[in-house]
């Protein structure tokens, strides 16, 4: 509001405190005011201004905006009114002024209805004016609870109003069946949502329920489906941290909601406790969960924040990224540049900076590439992850968290076999170090670079096909942003050595999440889009675990955390291997022989459809001096368990 609008807001409140206070003489005294009378109002009038004025100041009603004002901007006014009106009541109760006391309680009746009155007129007047029709879009909202009550209201606010017309609510609680919510009538179950659009030509549907489960989301939006009207709906409530719903938060559905789980809560204070005036160090800030993790971080005012990572502009886009949502932090971020193999740089950095939390997000993670390049990953995923974490041993870190995979778990990809190295790496030295080490163990990220999520739009936005490798390929998924507060507040848990397990939730068939984003975009699956089946690629199994048959687990404070127990393998015979593996780098063969050594549980898969000069460069081990054996794969058996998972 303008200092000017103020101005005449006050002038207006203090013509309309006089004349109530005249008001209330007038209709004491039956309009017969002498001039002790109007002595007395005279006096009054300038007591009770003179209160007034400074009060509404203190309480804020100059600078609420009364067409968006609240039920506490209207409790303010009464509040207000009385407060200014009390030195004149105890000036009449010790007799120092003799106003009557009828007099007193007709003016602060009067005073409420002008003062009030006149602040609800202009909000009726701004409410029901009619909109302009031409650009108005009808809207249905789903969900009459808070946040419906709190959407309606502000698409009935002046701002919003030309633009949209709410129409009714959908609400499957029978009690509220023929009720009205802030006036808007509760027309039926979500099975009326195609007849009420068809009826009431509905343009918009508003979904507003931030905490509907993902089987009721899909349903909705099945009905939706049926409808030409467009559908939108709000993010969850772990989105939605202050509990507050705006107009603004409402999107499109995305494939995490359909997909998604009950909403993550996190202990903020046991979090801010170890990040909080904290170096905190992330390695592989530029991807996906290394910088999702950054701007977690960043909310709870660490000491420094250090983005490392390889690329240059992955890197550049997340400190400025960080820079524009806190800027009173952008000299806390240091974005560096460097690899975890090049053990100097990372020496350089821990001396220079001494984080005390160091986030592992770096790795290279994608499965195929990696069968490709076993090398690669085991200098990156083993030795990257030996050359960080025993810096941060040396040089007193007090939390080390490496963010592993369901992948480690008995791994058939070259990818999970170093991931489950690096885990092991880790539980050795927690026996040995002050520092807390320990692992996250997770599935795949929605709309991460390396999902099938981009993939499948980038597909889809060409008209397809969208590939698929298996009908029966099934993954667990889990938000990026989800994800990575579960990762802090494992960290915060840890006390060494243990492989923390996040709940995924059910498993998710890739066929399903294709047709659903094939659906999301508008389309059919079949008939606009088609669905080929490629065959698993090199490395990949059709069913993602999250714990061997060995681990046991053990539950945590928290409800979405789990533990599987540490199981080191001895030092020296883990150092001696790892120099092994060292030797082996110079041959692809010999790094997998050298893996199946390290993790036994390592069962290299070569996938249906994969060549046969990859098959051999692959699967040749030397096993011992006297020659090798032949790993050979005719084709992916598929368990008991699998073969169950096909109706998920």
């Amino acid at each position: 509001m303008s200092y000017l609008r103020r101005f005449i807001l006050m002038l207006l409140d203090v013509f309309l405190l006089v004349f109530s206070l005249w008001l209330a003489f007038f209709l004491r005294f039956e309009g017969r005011l002498t001039h002790r009378e109007m002595d007395l109002f005279f006096v009054g009038s300038l007591g009770l201004v003179a209160c007034f004025l400074p009060l509404a100041v203190f309480f804020g009603l100059y600078r609420s905006i009364w067409r968006y004002a609240s039920l506490r901007d209207y409790l303010s006014i009464p509040l207000t009114i009385s407060l200014a009106m009390l030195p004149l009541v105890l000036g009449r109760a010790f007799q120092v002024l003799s106003i009557p006391y009828g007099v007193l309680g007709i003016n602060w009746f009067t005073s409420l209805m002008t003062i009030g009155g006149v602040r609800v007129a202009y909000r009726l007047i701004q409410e029901l004016s009619p909109p302009q029709k031409k650009e108005t879009k009808r809207i249905l909202i789903v969900g009459a609870g808070q946040a419906g009550a709190m959407l309606l209201r502000e698409l009935r606010s002046p701002a919003l109003k030309q633009r949209y017309a709410p129409v009714g609510f959908i609400d499957d609680d029978p009690a509220k069946r023929g009720c009205a919510v802030n006036g808007l009538r509760v027309l039926g179950g979500r099975e009326k949502i195609p007849q009420i659009v068809r009826e009431n030509k509905i343009d918009e549907i508003f979904v507003a329920i931030p905490s509907a489960p993902p089987r009721a989301l899909r349903e909705i939006v099945s009905l939706c489906r049926t409808t030409k009207a467009k559908v939108k709906t709000l993010p969850g409530l772990y989105q939605l941290v202050e509990g507050r719903v705006s107009v603004k938060d409402l999107r499109e559905v995305a494939i995490e909601d359909l997909l998604g789980r009950a909403p993550v809560a996190v202990d903020l204070d046991e979090i801010a406790s170890y990040l909080c005036g904290e170096t905190v160090l992330v390695t592989g800030a530029g991807g996906s969960i290394g910088s999702e993790l950054c701007r977690q971080i960043a909310r709870f005012n660490p000491q420094k924040l250090l983005l490392l990572g390889r690329g240059e502009h992955s890197i550049y886009q997340i400190h400025l990224e960080l820079t524009e949502l806190f800027p009173h932090l952008r000299l806390r971020f240091y974005p560096l540049i460097g690899d975890v193999r090049d053990r100097a740089r990372m020496e350089l950095i821990f001396a220079g900076f001494r984080p005390g939390v160091i986030f592992h997000a770096a790795a290279h993670k994608h499965v195929p590439l990696m069968e490709e390049a076993p090398d690669e990953a085991i200098k990156n995923n083993v030795f990257g992850t030996l050359n960080v974490a025993e810096l941060a041993h040396e040089y007193g870190a007090k939390s080390f968290v490496l963010i592993s995979t369901d992948k480690a778990v008995r791994p058939t990809s070259v990818m999970g076999a170093t991931k489950r190295l690096a885990e092991l790496v880790i539980q050795d030295l927690a026996t040995r170090s002050k520092t807390r080490f320990c692992a996250v163990r997770f599935g795949n990220g929605l709309g991460s670079r390396g999902s099938v999520v981009p993939l499948f739009q980038r597909q889809i936005a060409r008209g397809g096909p969208v590939t698929v490798t298996d009908e029966r390929m099934v993954r667990y998924f889990m938000t990026i942003p989800e994800a990575a507060s579960l990762v802090i507040q494992a960290g915060a848990m840890g006390k060494g050595g243990e492989i923390f397990v996040l709940d995924m939730g059910e498993p998710v068939r890739i066929v399903d999440l294709a047709r659903e984003l094939i659906r999301l975009s508008g389309l059919e699956p079949g008939k606009d889009i088609e669905i080929v089946f490629t065959g698993p690629r090199p490395g990949e199994k059709l069913l993602e675990e999250v714990l061997t048959d060995k681990e046991g687990m053990m539950v945590t404070q928290h409800e979405r955390i789990f533990i599987a127990p540490p199981d080191p393998v001895p030092p020296d015979e883990l150092t001696m291997a790892l120099a092994q593996l060292q030797e082996a780098l110079a041959e692809p063969a010999a790094c997998l022989a050298a893996l199946r050594r390290l993790v036994p549980e390592y069962s290299p898969s070569t996938g249906q459809g994969t060549s046969e000069a990859k098959v051999r460069r692959f699967s040749v081990a030397p096993a011992s001096k006297g020659g090798g054996e032949i790993i050979s794969h005719k084709g992916t058996k598929i368990t008991k368990a699998e073969e169950k998972n096909k109706l998920i």
